[in-house]
C-alpha cells in the first residue's frame, strides 16, 4: 500500500528536472498553501529555508529529511527532481508492456501506452527507461510488419552509447537485421549481422551459441542478397564450430540455414534432409514456434514433390504450433502452403482465399514470400477458370521472384505459367515465357552445380 506522505500531484512529478533545490523548494511549498514559518521546524528555521529557496544554501541531509516529510514528498525528489518510485513505476509498466508483446502479440493501444511512457521517462530525465520504451516499440512495429518504422527505432536504440551490445540483446540486432531483408535491402541486413559477428567473435571468443546464431543470420542475409558461395561458407564454418555438446537449438539453426540456402538453389531433396533433421532435433526442445516453422518449411518442399498428405500433416501441425495470435508473417507462409495444397486437392475456391490471405498478411513486405503467394493465386486462379486474372498474376510472381533473388522458384513459375498459355492454345505467347523459364532454370542449376 502506498503511503500518503510520498504522494505527488501530477504537475509536481511533470516538473522540469532543471529546477534547482531552492526553486523546487519554493514550489512545493506554495502549492501546498504553506509559508516558510509553517515548514520550518526544529533545526530547520525559516530564515535557513529563506536561504536555501534564495540559493545561498544547500540543504543538509538531515534538513532535506525535514522537508520532505512535511511536503509529503520523497527526499530524492526534493533533492534530484526525479522520484525514484516514479522509474520503478516506468520500468513496471514497461515490463507489463514487453510481456504483453510476446505472449499475444500486443493490444491496439500498446503503442499509445509506450509513447506514453517514453515521453514521460524523456521528461523526467530517465534515459533507460525511454530507451527501453523505444526498444518495445521497435519491436512492436516489426511485429505489425511495419519495417520501415521499426528500422527507425531500433536504429535509434542501437546507436545509443547506452545501447547493449550484440551478445547480451540478439533480439535487438536480429529484428534490425530482418526488417532490412524485409524492406528489401538485403545488403544493409548483411552489414548488420556482419559487424554482429565481428563483435561477439571479438567480446565473447567462447560463446560458440551466440555466434552461430548471428552466423545464421548472416547467412539468410547472404542469400537473400545473393551470395550463395559466401552463405554457404559461413553456415559450414559455423556448423564446424558446433560440436556434439552443443546445444540441440544451436545445430537446428545451423541446419535450417543449409535448408534455406539449398531450397533457394533448387536443390529440395538435400533441403528435406536437413529439415528433417532441424525438426527432429526441435522435437528435443520446448521451442514450439521454430517447429512451427520447420513444418511449414518442410510442407513446401513436400508440396514441390506433390506429397500431399505428408505435406498436410506438417501444416496441421504448424497451425496447432503457432498457436491463437502468430505473427503476420508465419501465418502467411501458412496460408501459402494451404493454398498450394487446396490446388494440389483440386479445391480451386479454397486455395484462391487462402492465397490472398497470404497476401493481405504478408503486406508491402517481404518481397520474396509475397512472390510465392502470387504463384499460388496463379495457380488457384487458373484451377477456377480465371485466366485473365491468373495470367497477371504468373507475370507478378516471376517478377517478384526474380527481383528477389529466388530464380529457381521464378522458374517453376515461369514453366507453369508457359504450360497454362499452351492448355489454352496460346503457343505464341508460351514460347517467350519457356524461354525466361529456361534461363531461370539454367542459372539455378547451374548456381547449384557451383556449390557442389
Amino acid at each position: 500500500m502506498s503511503d500518503a506522505r510520498f504522494m505527488i500531484p501530477s504537475s509536481v512529478s511533470q516538473a522540469s528536472s532543471a529546477e534547482t533545490i531552492g526553486a523546487r523548494l519554493k514550489r512545493l511549498r506554495l502549492q501546498r498553501d504553506l509559508s516558510q514559518r509553517d515548514l520550518s521546524s526544529p533545526g530547520v528555521s525559516y530564515a535557513y529555508i529563506s536561504r536555501i529557496e534564495a540559493g545561498a544554501r544547500s540543504p543538509s541531509v538531515k534538513a532535506l529529511r525535514k522537508l520532505a516529510q512535511k511536503l509529503k514528498v520523497s527526499v530524492e525528489y526534493l533533492e534530484t527532481g526525479r522520484d525514484i518510485r516514479e522509474v520503478d513505476d516506468r520500468e513496471l509498466r514497461l515490463a507489463d508492456a514487453e510481456l504483453e508483446l510476446r505472449l499475444s502479440g500486443g493490444s491496439p493501444d500498446l503503442e499509445q501506452k509506450l509513447e506514453q511512457i517514453r515521453t514521460e521517462a524523456t521528461a523526467g530525465g530517465d534515459v533507460a527507461s525511454a530507451l527501453r520504451a523505444e526498444t518495445i516499440l521497435g519491436l512492436l512495429f516489426a511485429q505489425r510488419g511495419s519495417h520501415l518504422e521499426a528500422v527507425e527505432r531500433l536504429e535509434r536504440v542501437l546507436g545509443d552509447d547506452a545501447a547493449p551490445p550484440p551478445h547480451l540483446r540478439p533480439d535487438l540486432y536480429t529484428t534490425l537485421g530482418q526488417s532490412y531483408a524485409a524492406l528489401g535491402a538485403p545488403e544493409r541486413a548483411v552489414r548488420v549481422f556482419d559487424e554482429c559477428l565481428r563483435r561477439v567473435q571479438s567480446d565473447v571468443p567462447d560463446d560458440a551459441t551466440v555466434q552461430i546464431r548471428y552466423a545464421t543470420f548472416l547467412s539468410y542475409a547472404l542469400t537473400d542478397a545473393r551470395e550463395y558461395e559466401r552463405a554457404a561458407e559461413v553456415v559450414r564454418a559455423a556448423l564446424a564450430r558446433a560440436d556434439d555438446q552443443s546445444d540441440p537449438y544451436t545445430r537446428v539453426r545451423l541446419y535450417w540455414s543449409l535448408a534455406r540456402l539449398s531450397a533457394v538453389e533448387g536443390r529440395q531433396s538435400e533441403a528435406l534432409e536437413y529439415i528433417r533433421s532441424a525438426i527432429a532435433l526441435l522435437k528435443a526442445t520446448d521451442d514450439s514456434l521454430t517447429l512451427a516453422r520447420a513444418y511449414v518449411l518442410a510442407a513446401g518442399v513436400e508440396l514441390r514433390q506433390k506429397a500431399a498428405d505428408s505435406a498436410r500433416q506438417n501444416l496441421e501441425l504448424a497451425e496447432r504450433l503457432l498457436g491463437s495470435h502468430p505473427e503476420h508473417s508465419d501465418l502467411g507462409m501458412l496460408r501459402i502452403g494451404q493454398s498450394q495444397l487446396a490446388a494440389l486437392d483440386g479445391e480451386a475456391d479454397a486455395a484462391v482465399e487462402c492465397a490472398r490471405q497470404a497476401l493481405a498478411l504478408l503486406g508491402d513486405f517481404h518481397g520474396g514470400e509475397q512472390g510465392s503467394a502470387v504463384h499460388a493465386l496463379a495457380t488457384a486462379l487458373a484451377l477456377a477458370g480465371d485466366d485473365v486474372g491468373a495470367h497477371d498474376a504468373y507475370r507478378r510472381a516471376v517478377d517478384l521472384l526474380t527481383v528477389h533473388g529466388r530464380k529457381a522458384d521464378a522458374g517453376e513459375a515461369a514453366l507453369e505459367w508457359a504450360e497454362f498459355l499452351r492448355e489454352r492454345g496460346r503457343q505464341d505467347e508460351a514460347e517467350p515465357i519457356l524461354r525466361r523459364a529456361y534461363d531461370l532454370g539454367v542459372d539455378a542449376e547451374n548456381a547449384s552445380a557451383g556449390k557442389r
